[in-house]
């Protein structure tokens, strides 16, 4: 098992920046690739971004790519996003998860095995 807690949401202006965090624990962090993911009311579940075990690859949608980074460090069992240059349209709950398969397939919801529980990001025009 791996326990998922997110931290870092709240409310920012247009323009604004935020960095969200994600620490693991249960399970050996480098073993697991992790993902963003973010929904709105009504709304199916969307991919942010993704990253592999080591951290070397990264993934992004297109609407958030230049703005979002993210990032991990294997050390302190924390994965991170970086939220730049913030638009109302970032307005979300955002989930962090985790995914224990051996390929990696980023943007694909039902491959993540762990998720957290969902931190609000408001972003005011």
């Amino acid at each position: 098992q791996v326990q998922l807690v997110e931290s870092g949401g709240g409310l920012v202006q247009a323009g604004g920046s935020l960095r969200l965090s994600c620490s693991a624990s249960g399970r050996t962090f480098g073993s697991l690739a992790m993902g963003w993911f973010r929904q709105t009311p009504g709304k199916d579940r969307e991919f942010v971004a993704g990253i592999t075990r080591s951290g070397r690859y990264t993934d992004y949608t297109d609407s958030v790519k230049g703005r979002f980074t993210i990032s991990r460090d294997n050390a302190k069992n924390t994965m991170y996003l970086q939220m730049n240059s913030l638009k109302p349209e970032d307005t979300a709950v955002y989930y962090c998860a985790a995914d224990s398969h051996a390929v990696w397939n980023p943007k694909s919801a039902p491959r993540y095995d762990y998720w957290g529980q969902g931190t609000q990001v408001t972003v005011s025009s």
